[in-house]
This record gives C-alpha cells, structure tokens and sequence, in this order.
C-alpha cells in the first residue's frame, strides 16, 4: 500500500524544487510570497514537506475485483516515470487516497477557500482546471490514471491570473489542486477496473507530480505578482 509513486530521479526533482524555493524565499527573492498566497512561511514549507513525503501514504477506501496484475515496473507517461509497486498474489485492484497527493491539497485549498471567501472564483477555477485535465488524463495501464505533469499548474496559473490577481496565488492553488483531482482522478473512476493497477491512488501515481508543481507555482506566482499584500 505505501510506496514512492515516481522513479527516484523524478521524486528527487520534485524535492530540488522544494529546496529551490525555500531558498528563494529565505534570501528575498520571493520576499512576500507566502504572505500573499495566506500562509506563513513556515506552513508553507511544512505543508509542502508533507505533501512530498505523504505521496509515499496510500489510505485504502475501496477494492475492486480481482484482474490481471501488473507488478514491479516502471511505467513511463509523458516523460514521467511512475512506480507500480511489487506484489505478489494480490489478484485485486486497492482504490486508495493518496496522503501528499490529495489529503493535504484537499485540507489546503478547503482552508484558502474560506480564508480568502474566494467561493465563485474557486469554482470557476476548479472547472476550467477540471475540464482540460479531464481532457487531457489517459488510462495507464498498471499505474492508474495519469496527465502530464505540467498541464495542471499551467492552466491553473493562467485561470488564475484572469480571474483575480490579487488572489491569483491561492486561486492557482485551489484550482490546480481540487482540478487536478476532479478532474483526473474522480471523473475517470470508472476507467480504473482493467488497468490491472495494483494500488489505483485518488491524488497519487499519474497526478501526484502536477499536483505538487501547482503548490510550486502558485507560491512562485505569489512572489512575481506586483505589490505588496495587504494586511489582513
């Protein structure tokens, strides 16, 4: 049930962002950007931190009847490369929530929702995220559903950006996360039983990496958007 959804090298650019960041932040380059995306700075990289390392937390909500399993491979989509976990008499497909993935998004964009009352936006940002992703994601086999990695948070930047920006950050976050999920994971339940994936994660192998480039950008985007915020 736990494992690394990406290959190594994958999992460790993923963190070298994480790193790039805080140190943008720490020197000034990106001297108001977690006061403009809401958060303080030190959530920010906590939150952010748990998101890389709970991607390797499955919780199991469903199992779905026994098919062909693929096991111990690396499936590569879209230039990404995705982990199918070694098992061995698992004659069954776990529909799981994936802890980094989608359990921390899902806690953050609830909280930037309501803290910043950005109800109508959010929901237009979610469906424009929604309905490209849901386009664009493709049934792996072995893996689950995945999208490519950069269309999520691009798309969720620029819905952002149009739609508010004062509030593009949080925007960019809400939508590509909550989009991202809905989108690709959600809507495409049905497409999961065949796969012969293992462990079909909501929020892990196959979206996981757009989902966590979304909290890069957005907290990017909040450091290059001109002016300084305003106090709460």
């Amino acid at each position: 049930m736990h494992y690394m959804p990406l290959a190594l090298p994958f999992f460790f650019m993923l963190f070298f962002l994480f790193v790039l960041l805080i140190i943008l932040i720490e020197i000034g380059i990106l001297q108001y950007a977690y006061e403009k995306i809401g958060i303080d700075r030190r959530h920010i990289f906590a939150l952010l931190l748990l998101s890389l390392l709970g991607s390797y937390v499955n919780i199991p909500v469903a199992e779905l009847p026994a098919e062909h399993i693929h096991s111990g491979q690396v499936i590569t989509f879209y230039g990404m490369r995705y982990v199918i976990p070694m098992v061995k008499e698992w004659p069954r497909t776990i529909v799981a929530v994936n802890v980094g993935g989608a359990v921390v998004p899902v806690i953050l964009s609830l909280y930037l929702l309501f803290k910043n009352r950005l109800y109508a936006r959010s929901f237009l940002a979610v469906g424009i995220v929604t309905a490209i992703v849901h386009l664009m994601a493709y049934p792996v086999q072995g893996v689950g559903i995945a999208t490519p990695t950069f269309m999520p948070p691009l798309v969720a930047t620029v819905a952002a950006i149009l739609l508010s920006r004062q509030y593009a950050p949080p925007l960019a976050y809400i939508g590509g996360s909550l989009g991202t999920l809905i989108g690709g994971d959600l809507m495409n339940l049905g497409k999961i039983q065949g796969l012969g994936a293992p462990v079909a994660a909501i929020g892990g192998a196959g979206t996981f990496d757009g989902i966590f480039v979304t909290g890069i950008l957005a907290v990017l985007l909040a450091g290059m958007m001109p002016g300084r915020p305003r106090p709460s």
